[in-house]
């Protein structure tokens, strides 16, 4: 990534309160790259003043941040055991055959990354797909078609 163009992530990170900001200035950086660009932990680190290390700790311990660029629709397959007995295995499979990519992967046109998580929490719900943060539950195989119209914007 251009040096001028990670500008904004020392803008953001100038703007924080010192350390105890780490998580929102993380939060924030990858909020306007829609991922955490490279070059970007060193800025942030130097602006907070906090060694790199704790830098990478937390942005790689949070699974809500990437180091690369996601798709304009996050899909998240519900892999626990609740989800798993009723068939959340078998979604994930359909929405990686669907999409063409599997888990962790963004499709080449950048509509959706699909994500696998082992718990969401709500397991008399499953299995369950989270899609922008807007939960489905009871999905089953042919759902996931209508989800990914859905989210497309193909009606």
């Amino acid at each position: 990534m251009a040096q001028a163009s990670l500008e904004r992530v020392r803008d953001i990170a100038k703007k924080s309160k010192g350390r105890s900001a780490l998580i929102s200035v993380l939060q924030d950086v990858h909020a306007e790259y829609n991922h955490l660009p490279e070059g970007s932990l060193e800025i942030i680190a130097e602006e907070l003043k906090t060694p790199l290390s704790a830098v990478y700790g937390v942005a790689t311990f949070f699974k809500s941040f990437t180091f690369k660029p996601r798709g304009k629709n996050v899909a998240t397959v519900c892999l626990g055991t609740a989800c798993h007995v009723r068939g959340g295995a078998q979604v994930a499979a359909e929405f990686e055959r669907r999409l063409g990519v599997p888990p962790g992967e963004t499709t080449p046109d950048g509509r959706f990354t699909l994500e696998t998580v082992n718990c969401l929490g709500c397991c008399a719900l499953g299995p369950v797909v989270v899609i922008n943060g807007k939960y489905h539950g009871q999905v089953g195989l042919k759902d996931v078609e209508k989800l990914i119209r859905q989210y497309s914007g193909q009606h």
